[in-house]
């Protein structure tokens, strides 16, 4: 018996266990995150389960449309799926951590020549979708009752192929919808890739370790360090710009008229953060990447 399977076996003496996707772009995100926060494992070819060397976790490779249900029942203690198939499951899991990867928006979707401005005038009609309970809900709570047509895959040509009226599918880019000459009649939801857990986890100690390290990744995605020197004129204005996570750092510089400037900032706004520096007079503006913080 492998060391996997006589973990199984021993039910509930098995290692905390976290369900990741087991292919798929979201896989390879999951597993970069869980490395990033210490969670390293290493993963052969059709292995269901992999032991991280430095914690008594594994990690289990499960469907991502599966890992709700699975950690509803108790057969994995953490898993990483998305925020969509957890509300189309319907479980009761706690979700723990907005995970900042795999955001995506759920939209009810008609052919681009269609005579339809309103969700109201698609009762009656047919809509394809494979979120079936979201979309059932969505249109329920505005009196649109349709016949709903339930599919795993394909949901944007069921217009074309005359099987719906319109769909419910989720949209990235728009790409696909131009392609098959679709326009987004109503935004259902926006959703990400999220970290759930079970209610009844055994070791609740450990899983908060994990959310506190999976949370310091998260957070130190979203930020960048800025330094730069700036006149000490200018400092309040400076200041303005950058006011740091709760305050930024002033250093005096050897030349009493100027002064070094260290401030976290949100990584999407670093260019912008930049370029208003540079106008107020600052210099050896420098942003650094940070791969982990606590804050």
């Amino acid at each position: 018996m492998t060391d996997a399977v006589h973990d199984v076996a021993r039910g509930s003496e098995r290692l905390l266990r976290i369900g990741v996707p087991s292919k798929g772009r979201l896989a390879d995100l999951a597993a970069e995150l869980l490395s990033d926060a210490g969670l390293t494992f290493r993963r052969t070819d059709r292995t269901l389960f992999a032991r991280c060397r430095d914690m008594p976790v594994e990690v289990t490779f499960l469907r991502t449309d599966d890992i709700p249900v699975l950690v509803a029942e108790n057969a994995i203690d953490l898993g990483i799926t998305g925020a969509d198939l957890v509300a189309e499951s319907g479980v009761d899991v706690v979700e723990r951590l907005e995970l900042g990867i795999g955001s995506c928006r759920l939209a009810l979707c008609v052919a681009d020549d269609a005579p339809l401005a309103d969700p109201a005038a698609l009762h009656g009609k047919r809509v394809a979708t494979s979120f079936p309970r979201i979309t059932r809900r969505w249109l329920g709570d505005r009196g649109v009752d349709v016949h709903l047509v339930e599919l795993s895959g394909s949901v944007e040509i069921m217009i074309a192929l005359g099987v719906a009226d319109a769909v419910v599918d989720l949209v990235e880019t728009g790409s696909t919808l131009a392609a098959n000459r679709l326009r987004v009649l109503a935004d259902i939801g926006r959703y990400e890739t999220v970290l759930i857990q079970n209610r009844d986890v055994a070791d609740a100690e450990l899983v908060d370790r994990i959310v506190r390290r999976l949370q310091g990744i998260v957070i130190a995605r979203s930020w960048s360090l800025l330094e730069y020197n700036v006149p000490r004129s200018r400092l309040a204005e400076a200041e303005q710009v950058t006011p740091g996570f709760h305050s930024p750092t002033v250093m005096q510089l050897e030349d009493p008229a100027w002064c070094a400037v260290r401030a976290m900032v949100r990584r999407a706004e670093a260019h912008a953060i930049m370029e208003r520096l540079e106008a107020i007079g600052a210099s050896a503006v420098i942003e650094t990447t940070i791969t982990n913080c606590r804050l």
